[in-house]
């Protein structure tokens, strides 16, 4: 008999603001009772919800549970800053770009995710609200940010894909912000409000007759006679296969252990805009900016449910344990403020109201924790901090493979190596701590 322990359950610093801001939602029962399934899915973030609505497609008949830790939209999925990113992003590098083989073919991957996400939208009846394919606009604020924007739109022009260079006074008419010298517009990001998004993925699969159990972490998982039971609670699920979606929450399953870098970025979103602050504002409705070095800000310009809002995103730090303390959330908080105030001067007694932090889980290599780890387990984890495009990607996938169905995205996937082994503590703490510190600081202006 297989037995794993769950070692960790994974916290997230602050409020979920994403979640806050809506309407509260319909609860989902947490699991009380032993449950028969065919199929299980741990985690009901992108990945874990990707996962189950592909099982949906490739079995219709069967019998689908889906279990989250905590409320559905309060993870990291809930804290996504909603880029659904189409193009090269890879992190590590200085202006996101990899080999152009590589890159043409993780682009046509992130666009299939882009599409089963569209279509799952659809299909779910939700408001462009919670995904719309609007393009996203890499902002340079610096002399250095616009040779980064420069470096890639001359990859992207390799690549063959649709690009515009936009000058500072099209940044200012775009966000209303004398801050930017320049911008690189891509025109296929899908944008996510992402709690809205991941509560209707949620609603969907469950009309669809998928279980759905939240507030139910998982603390054991056993192996006998074929079957795995998974135990949440005072409840238990039993199924012969079993989807992992929890991203680096995985190491606490005993898997991929010293392979993986655990970081948490953070976010601060403002109060409401009067009207008369979105005129001071000026520019366009909304709009969305990462930054064109990937240590910089993001910053997004939200408008729906919960008002008009923005929000900025930024500072790295390494959390190997995967909890963070309130001091380090609060002191963060404040360096938002004086990245707001520095953008947006005009808006000088808007105050910000949510602040928080999401846990991303990196590789060195860049792949994915991917493939069967056990007889009948499979991993969809560690998306390299794109969670909406990868992880949705990675779920779909892992369904695949669970499956027997294969494609050629699936064979690409398992083609990839394993994430590479990291360095012993303290040197890999060391190593990131000062990787981290030292790309911010280069960072400058775009931070």
């Amino acid at each position: 008999m297989a037995s794993i322990g769950v070692t960790h359950q994974a916290r997230d610093p602050g409020p979920p603001a994403w979640n806050s801001i809506l309407p509260a939602a319909p609860a989902y029962p947490a699991l009380q009772q032993h449950v028969m399934a065919d199929w299980l899915v741990i985690g009901a973030g992108f990945a874990g919800l990707a996962a189950a609505r592909r099982l949906r497609q490739l079995h219709p008949k069967a019998t689908i549970v889906v279990l989250e830790a905590r409320r559905i939209a309060e993870g990291p999925a809930g804290r996504n800053s909603g880029f659904m990113i189409d193009l090269p992003h890879n992190l590590a590098s200085d202006d996101y770009a990899g080999t152009l083989d590589a890159d043409r073919i993780q682009t046509e991957m992130n666009r299939s995710a882009i599409s089963f996400a569209r279509q799952a939208a659809s299909e779910y009846d939700m408001d462009d609200e919670a995904f719309v394919v609007s393009g996203k606009t890499n902002a340079a604020a610096s002399a250095k940010g616009m040779k980064h924007n420069l470096a890639y739109a001359m990859h992207l022009a390799a690549l063959g894909e649709e690009h515009e260079l936009l000058d500072g006074r099209q940044m200012q008419d775009m966000c209303g912000s004398t801050y930017y010298r320049s911008g690189l517009y891509t025109p296929g990001t899908a944008m996510l409000q992402p709690a809205m998004f991941v509560r209707g993925m949620a609603a969907g699969l469950s009309a669809q007759g998928v279980r759905v159990f939240e507030n139910s972490p998982v603390v054991e998982l056993q192996r006998e006679a074929g079957a795995w039971t998974a135990k949440a609670g005072t409840g238990s699920v039993q199924s012969p296969k079993v989807i992992l979606a929890v991203n680096g929450h995985v190491e606490s399953f005993g898997f991929f252990k010293q392979r993986l870098m655990h970081v948490c970025l953070y976010a601060s979103m403002t109060r409401p805009l009067s009207e008369d602050e979105q005129r001071k504002l000026g520019g366009e409705r909304m709009w969305a900016f990462t930054p064109a070095d990937p240590m910089g800000t993001t910053v997004r310009k939200v408008a729906g449910t919960g008002g008009t809002r923005i929000v900025v995103r930024n500072r790295f730090t390494w959390n190997p344990n995967r909890s963070v303390d309130e001091a380090r959330l609060k002191r963060f908080g404040e360096a938002h403020e004086k990245t707001f105030s520095a953008r947006f001067a005009m808006l000088g007694d808007v105050e910000m109201e949510h602040c928080w932090g999401g846990l991303l889980c990196l590789s060195r290599n860049n792949v994915s924790a991917f493939g069967e780890v056990d007889e009948g387990l499979f991993s969809a984890c560690c998306q390299n901090g794109l969670g909406a495009a990868r992880g949705t990607l990675s779920g779909m996938l892992a369904a695949e493979l669970a499956s027997g169905h294969e494609t050629d995205h699936l064979r690409y996937m398992l083609a990839q190596p394993e994430p590479s082994r990291l360095p012993p503590e303290p040197f890999a703490s060391i190593g990131a701590n000062a990787v981290l510190r030292w790309g911010e600081f280069k960072a400058g202006a775009e931070l």
